[in-house]
């Protein structure tokens, strides 16, 4: 079976991946490329195609968001004990009365919140993998499958209402498992990747997008806020990899001329480099009227060679 994310990550990259793969580097296509690296993995749709397609024989997958990378690490290391509790929790959902279903959502993630400042993000006791098979449910029946985090650090995300989500999917987490066995997973900033960057490697970075507008915001991924600040350090460190390394690198970013065509903003900070627009729909939206059609950018530091 092929591995496919086991979350529902806002932003996630899946409905593009046919789009991406005519901006990926001829290298990677020819299958002279084998190193794979992704600082921001969230639910890791473009790390899952780019593995299982091209000749990757190692790859490298961070993240500052430490429940995430627990999760990852949980599957790799001890995927059978954590299907054993999810699938705990999806016959606990199915035999839950519909009226009721929302409180065993709201214990759940009371328990969740409650627990953080037990958990060893370095360990995979049982309380460790309680915490993944939590997540995974909380993702699964929570609202549009967001990953939010408030000022306090806990997850805030209201109850989503579904009727058969599939909290408990052993083929899928058995397959991101046998992926995992060779891919170093480290919770980290993506300046780590910087070492990891030669000749055999493409990089692609999928960072927190900058809001298309101020009730658009969502950066919530971490208790940490990813401002225009932060995209232009992000860009920079682009820059410096560019210039010091001869990796082939990618990067995502919303696309502000969706709604402002006179916004220079990415413009200027990869203005050296090559920036390419995708079709996305907008997922994320209380307003089902407002998801639709829009732009994505694509920069990398190679030419476009379709």
């Amino acid at each position: 079976m092929k591995a496919k994310p086991f979350l529902k990550w806002a932003g996630g990259k899946t409905q593009l991946l046919s789009q991406f793969e005519n901006f990926y580097p001829a290298e990677l296509k020819q299958h002279q490329i084998e190193k794979y690296v992704e600082p921001f993995v969230g639910s890791g749709a473009v790390f899952f195609e780019v593995v299982q397609k091209f000749s990757i024989k190692t790859a490298f997958i961070s993240d500052i968001n430490q429940d995430l990378i627990l999760a990852y690490r949980v599957i790799q290391k001890k995927p059978e004990v954590l299907l054993g509790l999810l699938e705990k929790y999806q016959n606990q959902y199915n035999t839950c009365p519909m009226d009721n279903r929302k409180d065993l959502f709201l214990e759940i993630r009371k328990q969740f919140n409650a627990q953080r400042t037990k958990i060893s993000y370095r360990r995979f006791s049982k309380l460790e993998i309680r915490r993944v098979a939590q997540l995974i449910f909380l993702n699964k029946t929570c609202f549009n499958g967001l990953f939010r985090l408030n000022s306090k650090k806990e997850f805030n995300v209201p109850f989503g209402n579904y009727k058969k989500p599939k909290i408990w999917d052993a083929d899928n987490i058995q397959a991101v498992s046998k992926i995992l066995q060779h891919t170093d997973i480290q919770c980290a900033n993506y300046q780590a990747s910087f070492d990891l960057a030669d000749e055999n490697t493409f990089i692609y970075f999928d960072p927190p997008y900058r809001p298309l507008s101020p009730t658009a915001s969502f950066t919530s991924y971490t208790d940490s806020p990813f401002t225009d600040k932060e995209q232009t350090q992000l860009a920079a460190f682009f820059k410096k990899l560019a210039e010091e390394k001869p990796a082939k690198l990618m990067l995502s970013n919303s696309d502000p001329k969706n709604q402002n065509p006179n916004d220079p903003f990415f413009d200027n900070l990869y203005g050296d480099y090559y920036i390419h627009r995708v079709r996305a729909n907008r997922m994320i939206n209380s307003n089902a009227q407002k998801r639709g059609p829009i732009n994505e950018l694509l920069i990398t530091n190679y030419a476009y060679e379709p």
